[in-house]
């Protein structure tokens, strides 16, 4: 059940809803039991920390016209009068019962045979008083009879015609309230939708309009969720929301109204007793934060094992802790479970105690009010009733309102920061019309003594000084490390920040004086990852330029040099270029945004690093394109390889934000500057690289054309996955220095050279997989353990059912007693009937204290059992599932925690809710039957109205946010691509353009609202009348029974107010499946996780094991890809063997296959082509946790785990208990033990996450223990010693060799040392080995090892 604080509101008005508890959030609950959820106190929280609300409440209709505010006049009137609709029938509803009760009485009279109807008055027959004189009476019979009656009159009342007469006032009233019902809300519904059509265009122009230094602080995603998620908030504050608060208020007052006019004594009593039901809820609620924060908190313990082991499950796998990890986890959970029982008892016994002060509140109410009507009678019986429905409706509406009150306060919230956005002013304003412009433009750029900051960074000055001139038509080439400032002179340039001091003038005019659209226009732009939009290669092109003809296009097509690859496409110039350009390679993508720049007919072309993204083909073909365009204009080009600055008329050296060297190529190699640097340092690189392109060329039989063109790329690749703000990675060109830091045995591989294709796949795989809803069987299944308490919740669920007919069948037999004739049998049935309300309290408030504790009993069981399945179940799959972005260990701690607990939705409570609703109406349907089936029938035919009446209402309360967010999404996509890519539009001046399309696309959700309002405030007219109408029906139809048949009045009132209020509930109940359609999906997709069989199973006893295990390992002919990069081949037939007892070192660069060779090996993959053989069996076939028991690994980055010294290493071997001597022994052989001995609390030291405590040296010598305590036959060292200093590597190195000793030993290393005197050494490169041979023989073939070793680079 849904935990957060009860708001008790009342019993309503017989005949109409029983809201006895209020929903004050999205939560529907038991029929009509409703918690808020505890994501108040969470939202609470959050507040805190947000700027206070600065937005008034009727600030929020400042964007209304004339129009809206009438409508919303209207509409308010409308909800005044609909409010005060409910407390008017009570009037009419006092009447009535008055009627009837008159009516019964004087049947009562008359039954006594000796009075007689004359002259439409009772009085004694005249028999009986002749009779008299003779006979010899009793005293008392005759003073009974001398006693003149009261004059009641008789004959006089047609019950028949007054039923009619207030049947028909209930169908006006039920007219009324269809019609205000309907205008309130359609009238608020397209008032606002009006009014939030218009924020969101402000809005959006707005921030297009923004300076590009407003964007750096402010995240686009954060942006992309005001446009969706707050303006929905301020559409909830003032749309029907506001109808509705002013219906509920008005009921409220007018209900206390009634009571106090009619009656203030019993209004005073009833009110007294209400405290003790705010202290309750208050209670409550403070309780449930409490526990609801408790068991967060012990969950939370449980996350971070989860989280952890996640996080390193292939160190997990590696040394088959899975079991082990998911004891630990389990352990965690007992305690989660049991702060979850805690809270599931409290909330019974406080949902009991309600119960408990309602129904003594009733007792109180009926007994002290009976004594008004008979003792005193100042009230007649109807007055009686009137008050206290009156009292309750009030109390009820007055609960109802304050959700409205919620939601107003998010809408100010929301409101707060859009409308600051709106009114604030842009400090470059891009559409603005001011500013000059030249009527010829030479394009002479100057920068005087400019300084700046970016505004996300001020205590950082990118530009310090600046002055440098460039002159027209010549190419100007900045060149320096990143971070010199290059990229942030041109963005100024651009006018996408203006200068702290200092100016950039153009043709000697400041450029803050021009008009920025049409500066804009004279540039074109072309950078290192240009964003081409979602369209076709010709819409991208046009941007370039408004109204371009299709000549102009095929003509910057062409002197792009992107013509032809255009034309081989089957659309031609129609193509679309994806999402971000991804359909096109990096080389297309750059010719296209070369065309688009030319479109323009620029003066001034600035290249930012246009070509470094680029492979070595798509270079030269996108540097000739370059070349052709440079020529007449002021061209400013960044870049750093040297073949394209070379030619350039002036270099400037950039350094610290300064111009420090200035001058054409040969001028500044003499100067031995910034520029000599950067050159030699380029040149060697390049040469390296040549080499072993050549030298693969040689190599390769079957030339792999793609992967040649790429041997240049691979670092630029890099260099763009690397990439910082600022564009330019100098570091990077020296490909030496490109060491994988993937962490580890993370996949290392190449990058493609589009770099784009990955981005844009993400997209499709983002959406959550649709999942069938699990069968509620298969729930069940998981929850039968818990079968006695499931039992017992239901039973109490089903007493907890069968109150509210009861409370009807009480309610209507006092309403009998009013018309007993006998006063002294009157008042002791009065007294029963207060007894019995009592004695309904206490048997209601403990049956709820047993649906309470035994279904948040079962429900946490299930929830922990789950829990624990699915981590399980985690662990048993193969490496390769982890390796997808949607098992991240991220998303799945946070599938364990919410989808296992969301499934008790569909169990424990949900059943409760089932058995109450079916026994309220069961119970409720057979009464009524009993007493009186006719009048059932009649009401049985509205049943189903009503209940719909009572979903929608609980529906309203959720709000119909959902579908309205669905048909924004395509304007939402048009945001969001103008936002991620601002800088471009900027460049190319298209902002006007998106803001056009972007209010396009809001017509049509705009148009869909206005329609919703009108069927919106239908139905919720509908609902509200539904109610009125069956009343109507039914009593008129009573009447006639009660004349016609002998039918007992208060029969009526029972058998109407039974169905009534379990109609109602059955409504509350249908809408509480939200829940449970969640909990269904939760749980389906955990059921789908529980099912996946695993390709590689850790869990199974299947596959080989053997006795003797050498060690002897084969690899023939593999082939791999990773499951998550189809497209890159990692291995590409790669052969070695190592015979047991051997060492066997790889080396290569960076993703060339060394790491995943042994990958294969632990079978965290296979391959998919070719064989690992291991002592000859195929290592699709070995037993996985036996294969794994033999190899110990020991990688780059080790990873520890958050516990003592001992049990990290003993973490070695999970098979087995491990003794302290053997953990010591083992850090003996690892170097390890004197500096354990050395720490105070010796093997008990935590390492903290991660091994945060540990240098680097000593984790990985605890690594190294724990490869060595499993004595395995095979050995795997990753990169043991990379990352350490020469000191910690000397001693490392020294355990690694004492560890080698008799092992197989598979080495991957950089550093010469460590591998010279492997057994085998094998040389690898694209997936395969080039050479393979000992350190000798390499040396004398001449090849890549001997390149290597001589060159003294580190190998990779």
């Amino acid at each position: 059940m849904p935990t957060g604080s009860v708001k008790l509101q009342s019993i309503k008005r017989l005949g109409q809803e029983n809201h006895s508890y209020e929903v004050s959030d999205e939560e529907p609950a038991d029929s009509y039991m409703t918690m808020t959820s505890s994501q108040k106190d969470e939202k609470a929280q959050g507040n805190a920390e947000q700027p206070a609300i600065r937005v008034g409440f009727f600030q929020l209709f400042r964007f209304s016209t004339c129009r809206e505010v009438v409508m919303m006049v209207i509409g308010s009137v409308c909800a005044v009068l609909h409010g005060s609709a409910q407390p008017l029938m009570l009037l009419v509803f006092g009447l009535l019962t008055d009627t009837f009760i008159e009516y019964d009485i004087e049947l009562n009279e008359l039954r006594d045979v000796r009075k007689e109807c004359v002259n439409n008055t009772i009085q004694w027959k005249s028999d009986y008083t002749a009779a008299l004189n003779q006979s010899d009476w009793s005293l008392n019979s005759t003073w009974e009879v001398l006693v003149p009656l009261k004059n009641l009159t008789c004959g006089v009342l047609d019950i028949e015609y007054e039923m009619t007469k207030f049947a028909l006032y209930y169908v006006g009233i039920a007219f009324a309230v269809f019609l205000l019902g309907y205008l309130q809300i359609s009238l608020w519904v397209q008032a606002a939708a009006r009014q939030v059509q218009i924020v969101r265009k402000m809005y959006f122009s707005k921030v297009m309009r923004m300076e590009i230094g407003w964007f750096d602080c402010t995240s686009v995603g954060e942006l992309n969720t005001r446009m969706s998620d707050d303006i929905n908030k301020i559409n909830d504050a003032i749309a029907d929301q506001v109808a509705i608060f002013l219906q509920r208020f008005t009921t409220f007052v007018c209900g206390f109204c009634i009571g106090f006019v009619k009656g203030w004594k019993l209004t005073l009593v009833i009110v007294a007793a209400s405290p003790l039901i705010g202290i309750g809820a208050g209670f409550m609620a403070l309780f449930v934060a409490k526990l609801t924060g408790r068991e967060l908190q012990a969950y939370a313990k449980a996350g971070a094992v989860a989280d952890e082991v996640l996080s390193s499950i292939r160190t997990v796998s590696a040394f088959g802790g899975e079991l082990k990890e998911v004891q630990r986890y389990d352990r965690n959970l007992i305690s989660a479970q049991r702060w979850g029982i805690r809270k599931g008892m409290i909330m019974g016994f406080f949902t009991g105690y309600m119960w408990l002060i309602i129904f003594l509140c009733y007792a109180l109410a009926f007994w002290y009010g009976s004594g008004l009507v008979l003792d005193t009678a100042e009230y007649t019986p109807g007055t009686l009733l009137q008050v206290f429905f009156g009292v309750l409706i009030a109390a009820m509406n007055l609960g109802q309102a304050s959700p409205c009150l919620e939601a107003f306060a998010a809408g100010r919230g929301a409101a707060t920061i859009i409308f600051e956005t709106i009114d604030r002013e842009p400090e470059i304003d891009c559409l603005s019309e001011a500013g000059y412009k030249l009527d010829r433009v030479k394009g002479d750029i100057e920068f005087h003594n400019v300084t700046f900051h970016y505004p996300s960074r001020p205590e950082v000055k990118t530009l310090d000084q600046l002055s440098v001139a460039v002159k027209s038509g010549e190419t100007t080439a900045f060149v320096g490390p990143s971070g010199a400032g290059k990229s942030t002179a041109i963005q100024l340039f651009q006018r996408f920040y203006d200068p702290k001091e200092g100016m950039v003038t153009l043709d000697g005019h400041d450029i803050r004086g021009l008009n920025i659209q049409w500066l804009r226009s004279l540039i074109g732009i072309v950078e290192q990852e240009p964003v081409l939009f979602a369209t076709t290669i010709a819409e991208n092109i046009c941007y370039g330029r408004p109204g371009v003809s299709m000549e102009d296009i095929v003509a910057a097509a062409k002197e792009a040099n992107a013509y032809h690859f255009i034309q081989d496409l089957p659309q031609k110039f129609n193509t679309m270029v994806g999402e971000g350009g991804g359909q096109m390679s990096g080389g297309q993508k750059q010719r296209i945004a070369i065309a688009r720049a030319l479109v323009r007919n620029p003066r001034i072309l600035l290249l930012d690093m246009a070509t470094s993204a680029l492979d070595n083909e798509s270079e030269a073909i996108v540097q000739e394109a370059l070349d052709k365009v440079r020529l007449g204009r002021t061209t400013i080009s960044i870049a750093h390889r040297l073949s394209t600055i070379k030619n350039a008329d002036v270099i400037v050296g950039f350094e610290h934000g300064r111009a420090v060297e200035k001058g054409k190529h040969g001028e500044l190699l003499e100067r031995k500057g910034v520029y000599f640097m950067l050159v030699t340092l380029q040149s060697q690189g390049d040469k390296a690289l040549n080499e072993k392109a050549r030298q693969l060329a040689e190599k390769e039989e079957e030339p792999v054309k793609q992967n040649l063109s790429r041997a240049g790329s691979y670092r630029a690749s890099l260099r763009s996955s690397i990439r910082q703000r600022s564009r330019s990675q100098l570091s990077n060109l020296i490909p030496d220095s490109s060491a994988s830091m993937v962490g580890e045995l993370g996949p290392r591989t190449y990058t493609f050279s589009q770099p784009d294709t990955s981005k844009a796949d993400i997209p499709e795989e983002e959406e959550e997989e649709v999942v069938e809803p699990a069968p509620v069987a298969r729930i069940l299944k998981y929850n039968i353990p818990e079968w006695p308490y499931m039992l017992f919740g239901s039973i109490g669920a089903a007493i907890n059912g069968g109150v509210n007919p009861v409370y009807s069948l009480l309610f209507s037999q006092i309403l009998a007693t009013f018309s007993v004739t006998d006063p002294v049998a009157q008042r002791k049935e009065i007294d029963s009937i207060c007894m019995f309300f009592v004695m309904v309290g206490v048997v209601s408030s403990f049956t709820q204290m047993l649906q309470g504790y035994a279904f948040s009993k079962s429900g946490e069981l299930l929830t922990r059992r789950l829990r624990r399945l699915g981590f399980h179940a985690m662990l048993g799959q193969e490496i390769g599932w982890f390796d997808d972005h949607r098992n991240s260990p991220g998303a799945l701690t946070t599938r364990l925690a919410t989808d296992a607990s969301q499934v008790q939705g569909a169990t424990g409570s949900q059943i409760g809710m089932i058995v109450n609703s079916l026994t309220n109406i069961g119970v409720a349907v057979l009464m009524s039957f009993y007493f009186s089936w006719k009048l059932t029938m009649l009401i049985l035919c509205f049943l189903p109205f009503i209940a719909l009446s009572g979903g929608f209402q609980a529906k309203m309360l959720t709000g119909f946010a959902k579908q309205d967010k669905e048909a924004m999404e395509a304007a939402g996509r048009i945001s969001g691509e103008a936002l991620n890519n601002i800088r471009t539009i900027a460049g190319l001046g298209k902002e006007q353009s998106f803001v056009d399309m972007y209010e396009a696309q809001l017509d049509g959700p705009f148009q869909a609202a206005l329609k919703k309002a009108h069927v919106y405030g239908a139905c919720y007219g509908f609902a509200q009348c539904v109610v009125f109408l069956t009343n109507s029906a039914s009593y008129r139809f009573g009447g006639y029974l009660v004349r016609q048949e002998g039918l007992h009045f208060s029969l009526v009132f029972r058998v109407i107010s039974a169905i009534v209020t379990s109609g109602t509930a059955l409504g509350k109940a249908s809408s509480y499946t939200p829940d449970y359609a969640k909990a269904k999906i939760s749980a389906a997709r955990f059921f789908k996780l529980l099912d996946r069989v695993p390709q590689i199973s850790v869990y199974s006893d299947k596959g080989d094991k053997w006795d003797n295990f050498q060690g002897n390992l084969e690899f023939i002919d593999c082939k791999f890809t990773y499951p998550t990069r189809p497209d890159i081949q990692v291995l590409n037939g790669l052969n070695v063997s190592v015979r047991p007892g051997q060492t066997l070192a790889f080396v290569g660069s960076s993703g060339c296959g060394k790491s995943t060779s042994v990958q294969l090996l632990e079978r965290f993959y296979d391959p998919d082509h070719g064989r690992v053989l291991i002592d000859g069996h195929d290592s699709t076939g070995v037993n996985v946790p036996f294969l794994r028991s033999k190899i110990g690994i020991v990688s780059q980055e080790p990873i520890l785990f958050d516990c003592s010294i001992a049990d990290n290493i003993k973490y070695g071997d999970n098979s087995r208990e491990i003794s302290l001597n053997d953990v010591m022994s083992a850090a003996k052989k690892a170097q390890l033990h004197n500096f354990v001995m050395a720490l105070p609390e010796k093997y008990d030291t935590n390492v903290g996450a991660q091994g945060s405590q540990l240098s680097r040296g000593q984790k990985q010598r605890i690594a190294i223990a724990r490869a060595i305590i499993r004595d395995p036959k095979i050995l795997l060292l990753d990169e043991a010693t990379s990352a350490l200093d020469t000191e910690s590597e000397k001693i490392v190195q020294e355990a690694l060799d004492k560890a080698r000793e008799g092992r197989t030993c598979i080495v991957i290393a950089h550093r010469l040392s460590t591998i010279q005197n492997s057994d085998i050494i094998a040389v690898m490169s694209r997936g395969y080995v080039i050479e393979k041979g000992t350190h000798n023989q390499l040396m004398l073939l001449k090849g890549a090892y001997y390149k290597l070793v001589t060159t003294g680079a580190p190998i990779s």
